[in-house]
């Protein structure tokens, strides 16, 4: 039976990590957080909840969770974001695989809630995460802030049963500031990419973003909150391609 390591990173999550520790109990056999320097109760909440609580600088999404990785004890490690939590029917998936561990990485859905509401269309569900894997056998990779983790060729994937409870945002304030930001960091990155952005992108990717959004993943579905995060997102691409024109303007 291989041991599990669940690896966290944070920064300022008082809200949201002791739900997301207090899920791994009884399933992980080593629980490693790797903080960015808090400055609320985050290491305090660690502390009082006996996990490995250890300090690195965030230099990025992708290089903090790949640095984290290396400081599990076991080679068996899954990978939660503080603002998520294990459903029961997840976790007893979980424990059936560490009785019967048979593929090199896991997949399962996530759930998220969004200002109190669970939302089940609009592109966020199932929204499948590769959460569990053997860490020798791939790495984090992708675009900041979106990054997502890639097994290496030929390495064979199993679907778990159950919901990775995902708690994104308590207000709509909280998302538009998180989108702000966020859009910085994915303009940079895209930018260094050799992306380019122009009027005519501006213009039609945030249209095209909120329709196929609302309408082609039935964000209409999941009402009020539906019809905002398709307009979120909608601006969050309107965000980032200007932000682009403006690096450009400014190279």
């Amino acid at each position: 039976m291989p041991q599990i390591s669940a690896v966290i990173i944070t920064y300022n999550e008082e809200l949201n990590i002791e739900r997301c520790i207090k899920s791994l109990h009884g399933i992980a056999d080593d629980i490693v957080v790797v903080d960015s320097f808090s400055t609320d109760h985050t290491e305090e909440i660690c502390k009082k909840l006996e996990v490995r609580f250890i300090t690195h600088a965030f230099e990025g999404h992708i290089e903090q969770k790949n640095w984290a990785i290396t400081q599990a004890r076991f080679p068996h490690v899954l990978s939660l974001d503080a603002d998520e939590a294990l459903s029961d029917e997840l976790r007893d998936s979980i424990l059936m695989v560490k009785n019967d561990w048979k593929y090199e990485g896991y997949r399962f859905n996530r759930l998220t809630n969004y200002c109190g509401k669970w939302i089940k269309h609009t592109g966020w569900y199932p929204d499948k995460k590769l959460r569990l894997w053997d860490s020798r056998k791939g790495c984090w990779t992708g675009e900041n802030p979106h990054d997502r983790y890639e097994l290496t060729e030929g390495c064979t994937q199993g679907y778990l049963k159950g919901d990775l409870y995902h708690y994104s945002y308590y207000t709509i304030e909280d998302h538009i500031n998180q989108v702000n930001k966020f859009t910085k960091i994915a303009a940079l990155a895209a930018y260094k990419k050799g992306k380019r952005s122009n009027i005519l992108k501006i213009l039609i990717k945030p249209l095209w973003k909120f329709l196929y959004d609302y309408f082609g993943r039935a964000g209409f579905a999941d009402g009020y909150y539906g019809f905002i995060i398709s307009m979120i997102s909608s601006h969050a691409t309107f965000l980032k391609y200007v932000k682009i024109k403006e690096l450009q303007k400014n190279k």
